[in-house]
């Protein structure tokens, strides 16, 4: 299975915490599977140690690279084709990382490893 992680899932990943699904961390763990973590959940872990959401992060965004080959995850870029079908996708749903994390999913046929629900209704696979 190809997986990518939403931002939640990838700071529970490597967190330990339990609010990660046994589903999802038992997937994640599985050496048979590809686990991609998209270059927005950088982003949006940096933004958020900047702005003082998520202090306990700033060791962990200091050393993400290192921290995603250590899981033996891969970096997944975005361009610019998963940035126009991002802004085309359906629904209501307001928050830009979340459609460029579906988008990246659909482009690249990836179940989204997430606990929010709004991700189904863009058309990608999803799995907590």
């Amino acid at each position: 299975m190809r997986l990518l992680t939403d931002t939640h899932a990838l700071i529970w990943w490597w967190t330990g915490s339990d609010r990660l699904s046994v589903v999802a961390r038992e997937a994640m763990a599985d050496p048979a599977n590809v686990v991609f973590a998209s270059a927005l959940c950088a982003w949006e872990i940096a933004s958020k140690v900047r702005i003082g959401k998520l202090p306990e992060m700033a060791d962990q965004i200091s050393r993400y690279g290192a921290l995603i080959d250590a899981a033996g995850f891969t970096n997944l870029p975005l361009g610019h084709e998963q940035a126009l079908l991002a802004a085309r996708l359906p629904g209501d749903h307001r928050d830009p990382i979340d459609r460029l994390i579906a988008a990246q999913a659909i482009e690249d046929d990836l179940t989204v490893v997430t606990k929010d629900a709004e991700f189904a209704g863009f058309g990608c696979k999803v799995m907590w």
